[in-house]
């Protein structure tokens, strides 16, 4: 038995669709308080060794509700070797009291500078990615340094266009410590579904877990992750990158 849409049918359907989606997406969100965690990254290819970015950053702990932290920071990028990127980056990092939206005082106040070392190498069909770390961090309760260490791994997949696969799914883990007791201070755990519609556009839905350990700015939660990726290129540099890279967080 065959099954004929007509336009309303459609239109119907879809509606209904999404309202189910909706009320689904809100009950799980505050069944386990999911909160959002929500990227905009500019990034700009100055020619085939050097780019620079800027990225700014805002989270809440309920979905969409009780915002707490926003960031933003820029930073440049020099890549070494085809599989080796180093990075310089610098920004500000404000994190406010539970319980509603920017709740004053804040727990932190930071303005933080980090060098970076990125690896990346392909397994088979894997993408393998190794990033390594150093803040210095000048926060409203002193300075602190802060050494991070993450893993991932990304497939991409999809019918290619222009020379690049359209999707890719990624996991990442990583690892915080300090150069004080207790050493171990956070564990951010990450997984994420990309659509790049275009050589220069990325979209990002993910899901990240953050569990933290004595730490007194921001506290660990659940996130439902969303990203905008921009990537623009000088006109002698007019191939950008075609690889969907694990996207900062």
């Amino acid at each position: 038995m065959m099954i004929h849409y007509t336009k309303k049918n459609l239109q119907k359907t879809i509606s209904t669709s999404t309202l189910l989606f909706l009320l689904f997406n809100n009950s799980l969100a505050q069944s386990f308080d999911l909160g959002s965690w929500n990227i905009l990254n500019l990034k700009y290819g100055i020619n085939n060794k050097w780019s620079a970015f800027g990225e700014a950053q805002l989270r809440s702990l309920k979905f969409y509700d009780n915002f707490h932290y926003y960031e933003y920071k820029g930073g440049i990028n020099y890549k070494v070797h085809k599989n080796a990127t180093l990075t310089l980056g610098a920004g500000s990092y404000q994190t406010y009291r539970e319980g509603g939206n920017f709740v004053t005082p804040k727990n932190n106040d930071e303005f933080r500078i980090w060098p970076q070392v990125n690896l990346s190498q392909s397994l088979g069909v894997l993408k393998v990615e190794q990033r390594y770390r150093a803040e210095m961090r000048f926060t409203s309760n002193g300075y602190r340094n802060r050494f991070r260490y993450r893993l991932g791994l990304s497939y991409p997949f999809g019918k290619e266009v222009n020379k690049y696969k359209p999707f890719q799914i990624s996991a990442s883990n990583e690892l915080f410590f300090t150069d004080n007791e207790p050493y171990f201070e956070r564990n951010r755990l990450a997984i994420a579904f990309n659509y790049k519609p275009s050589k220069a556009t990325t979209l990002q839905i993910g899901y990240l877990h953050q569990f933290d350990y004595k730490i007194n700015d921001e506290t660990g939660r659940d996130f439902l992750q969303i990203g905008y990726f921009i990537e623009i290129n000088r006109k002698q540099n007019p191939n950008p990158s075609l690889d969907i890279d694990i996207k900062d967080n």
